[in-house]
């Protein structure tokens, strides 16, 4: 058995409202609705709604829910509160203690992010990086000492993986963060442009027993309450999880989700409360009823112990 997760930040199970919910206004796997319905899903898909709030006052937050989903521990509970953006000095401790990658790499599985970075970058954020002939980035001082890695990010160094940088992309062994390349290119950085095909292509060629991708711009147009925007990144993420799920290998499970609802609801800058929703495709049943369950369904999937 083999696991793939697509992470995409900040996609809840909203309301079939097209004039505040971009997912209402086209068929993608992520339309789902509040009500129940929504897009009915290819290759015997099934859809796990999943709670984000894990009875915390207060709106769900990156920090602790990517926390949760990539240790299989509650959080936002162990912490009693969300904390936003990137990991506190506790969140960070949790996860070099209980990141899911340390632990398939303890039960000798493989792990393996397929996002690629400017490697200037992983530099200062002081995580272990494959070998590149450029910087890609000439990161400005203030941003040296501010830099702070995401709970992604942290979960796999716990894990000693490597993480890909813009060399990997432009040798056809990586991904950018937008999938096919045009907002990084828009930017001005050096990293070539790829259709939907040849993204799952590259993905499934790097894949290992768990292999990772992370969307990030669905959240960002939702905090920007950005209608266009929004519908660009979620189209970008659908095309491509559409193709890594028809071109799966019988010995994968591929689970689409994110952390907490926020796109979902353009009303509003701030994250929802709403739930999102787990999307399955493979032989594997999977149960779960919080995000942090994800961590924990890839750890029993691959044979770890769980948390």
């Amino acid at each position: 058995m083999r696991v793939a997760l697509l992470f995409i930040d900040g996609v809840g199970v909203g309301a079939r409202r097209p004039e505040v919910n971009p997912l209402a206004r086209a068929e993608l796997l992520l339309s789902q609705f509040d009500d129940g319905t929504g897009t009915a899903l290819p290759h015997g898909g099934r859809r796990l709604d999943l709670d984000t709030t894990f009875g915390v006052d207060g709106r769900p937050q990156s920090a602790t829910n990517q926390t949760a989903i990539f240790t299989g521990r509650e959080a936002p509970k162990l912490l009693g509160r969300h904390v936003l953006g990137y990991p506190n000095a506790a969140l960070r401790e949790l996860l070099v203690e209980a990141s899911i990658i340390k632990r398939l790499c303890a039960a000798g599985r493989t792990a393996t992010f397929a996002n690629a970075y400017p490697a200037a970058w992983l530099d200062v954020l002081g995580v272990p990086r494959r070998a590149s002939p450029t910087p890609d980035l000439d990161v400005p001082e203030r941003y040296r000492k501010k830099g702070k890695a995401s709970a992604s990010t942290l979960a796999m160094a716990a894990g000693s993986v490597a993480l890909r940088t813009f060399e990997d992309a432009r040798q056809g062994a990586g991904l950018t963060h937008d999938i096919d390349g045009v907002r990084a290119r828009e930017r001005g950085l050096d990293v070539p442009e790829r259709t939907a095909q040849e993204a799952a292509e590259i993905f499934w060629g790097l894949a290992q027993d768990f292999t990772l991708f992370e969307h990030y711009l669905a959240d960002q147009a939702g905090h920007e309450q950005d209608l266009p925007a929004a519908e660009r990144a979620l189209s970008t993420f659908d095309a491509f999880a559409r193709e890594v799920v028809a071109r799966r290998p019988a010995d994968a499970q591929v689970l689409v989700v994110s952390d907490h609802g926020n796109v979902e609801d353009l009303s509003t800058r701030s994250h929802t409360r709403n739930p999102v929703a787990l999307l399955s495709f493979g032989p594997a049943a999977v149960e779960a009823s919080t995000v942090a369950d994800v961590g924990r369904q890839v750890l029993a999937l691959l044979g770890a112990a769980p948390p």
